[in-house]
């Protein structure tokens, strides 16, 4: 199943956001979108699940989903989004809750996405009881138990210390590895970006436009042996953007 996005261009009042935008997400490929701040990053990734309608252009789902997906696209945030009075296995559930599934199949649904993030133990305990990183895999596992076809995921490791975003990211590759998924995966952090996309699409300052597209072939498990070679990919990446964040942070000076 792809997600193709053809010539986004979007506004708020006045102020042109994001301009002539197209690029698509293969079947199994992790697309990262790395850009200065205020880019729209965010504002394309609600465009591509549907949250928000462009000025122009359009964001198209081809191909089949999945067998037995429940939802085709689904989200995870930078905040976690869990039910602080429902239990780890209750936020996973909560997502099944309309689709009609049987009480049988729906446990056994949660147990198998809380077997694949490691989280089986916690099933019972509360969001307050767990660290940032278990949170967010809370939020992993309630994506994975809709069967999506493609992850829409806005900064989803920002919030977490260095050392967890660390062990978050071996878990989406081992995730990717067991049951290969596709995934639009907006981010600041550009060694998020090279450790997982397949390709980065490179926004400018706003509006967002495309600067460049960098493809990685590189299989994703090799990479944490290939630190050299991801280093001079970062760089790369850098050196496209410098210019674009150095603008948009005097923007944001002047108008503070």
């Amino acid at each position: 199943m792809q997600l193709i996005l053809q010539g986004i261009s979007h506004r708020y009042g006045g102020t042109n956001v994001l301009e002539d935008i197209s690029f698509a997400v293969g079947d199994g490929e992790i697309v990262c979108i790395v850009g200065p701040s205020g880019c729209g990053k965010s504002t394309l990734l609600r465009i591509a699940g549907g949250l928000e309608r462009p000025g122009e252009g359009e964001a198209l789902i081809a191909g089949k989903a999945p067998e037995g997906s429940l939802n085709p696209l689904t989200y995870i945030f930078q905040d976690f989004a869990l039910l602080p009075w429902r239990t780890v296995a209750g936020n996973v559930s909560l997502v099944l809750e309309d689709h009609g599934i049987e009480t049988k199949r729906r446990r056994a649904i949660i147990d198998d996405v809380l077997s694949r993030t490691n989280l089986s133990d916690f099933a019972h305990a509360l969001p307050r009881q767990l660290s940032g990183g278990m949170k967010q895999r809370v939020a992993i596992a309630r994506a994975l138990a809709v069967k999506p076809a493609i992850m829409l995921m806005d900064e989803p490791l920002s919030a977490l210390d260095s050392q967890t975003r660390e062990l978050l990211m071996d878990d989406l590759v081992a995730l990717w590895q067991r049951e290969r998924f596709s995934a639009c995966y907006v981010t600041h952090n550009l060694a998020e970006a090279v450790r997982l996309g397949r390709r980065i699409v490179v926004l400018s300052r706003r509006p967002g436009r495309i600067r460049e597209v960098v493809d990685i072939d590189m299989p994703l498990a090799e990479r944490p042996e290939r630190l050299v070679e991801l280093e001079k990919l970062q760089r790369r990446v850098w050196e496209i953007m410098r210019e674009e964040a150095r603008e948009a942070d005097r923007e944001i000076s002047d108008v503070a």
